[in-house]
């Protein structure tokens, strides 16, 4: 396991750990792999109940490493190769044991959209979840298209999928896309609590609890529609502007495409 993600089981609980707090825990595809191997494997480890993500540092993620999307855009096929076919999507997709999530500071991204794949989540009170991805130029992933507005409808999903709105830890909790916003200090507790909880539930009957609750055919038929379109606009000139302008401290000028 990469020292970027670094994982513990103990007490019926597989906690897995983004360790790249100085890059703000920016996923490179050697980090989504490493996610993904770590979930797929807890599927028939009897030892693991439970999955408990969670993030060293001041913030969940930044998201996706935007250096590797710029070598996307630049057409680099060493990097494309590594992108396409994003593990840690492709793992939540099919995740059979529960998941849960401590969420602190800024989730972008796939830092949001993962916590829709998760069963339970808990946010410190500066916790900040965005998915700018039409701000890069790009769409939706890991069925967000799907599962946000089937949470918080297509209004609340649409700003923030679409125009990028941020939404806060309580706004979150409001939503019902975590469950509850504690103090920072309080956070890992909170949540090892709520993993410990569900780990010391009948094996079984969780996983087929959360299996009934879930469509996976929906959620993977989604991934793999909205991985085609991802993947195309990575190419294209609208990508080029927008990590240009990121790279340039400037908001993006998109007044020349169709």
């Amino acid at each position: 396991m990469s020292e970027l993600v670094l994982t513990e089981t103990s007490g019926g609980v597989l906690t897995i750990t983004l360790n790249r707090p100085e890059r703000k825990n920016a996923l490179t595809h050697v980090m989504y792999s490493a996610l993904g191997d770590a979930i797929d494997g807890a599927a028939d480890d009897k030892a693991v109940r439970c999955i408990l993500i969670q993030a060293e540092g001041a913030m969940f993620t930044a998201g996706n490493d935007l250096g590797e999307f710029a070598a996307v855009n630049a057409g680099d096929a060493n990097v494309t190769a590594g992108v396409r076919g994003n593990r840690l999507l492709e793992a939540l997709g099919r995740a059979r044991k529960p998941i849960v999530a401590a969420v602190q500071g800024h989730a972008v991204g796939v830092g949001l959209t993962m916590l829709l794949h998760c069963d339970l989540v808990f946010v410190a009170e500066d916790a900040k979840l965005s998915a700018p991805f039409v701000n890069l130029g790009l769409v939706p992933e890991a069925a967000a298209s799907l599962t946000l507005p089937a949470r918080i409808g297509h209004a609340r999903a649409f700003a923030v999928l679409a125009l990028g709105e941020v939404v806060d830890g309580p706004t979150a909790v409001a939503w019902g896309i975590a469950n509850a916003c504690v103090p920072l200090a309080e956070l890992r507790a909170r949540a090892r609590a709520g993993a410990e909880a569900v780990a010391a539930r009948a094996p079984a009957a969780m996983r087929l609890t959360k299996a009934l609750m879930i469509d996976q055919a929906a959620i993977q038929a989604r991934m793999q529609e909205e991985g085609v379109h991802f993947h195309d606009q990575l190419t294209k000139p609208e990508v080029t502007e927008a990590i240009a302008a990121f790279s340039e401290k400037r908001a993006p000028d998109f007044s020349r495409f169709d």
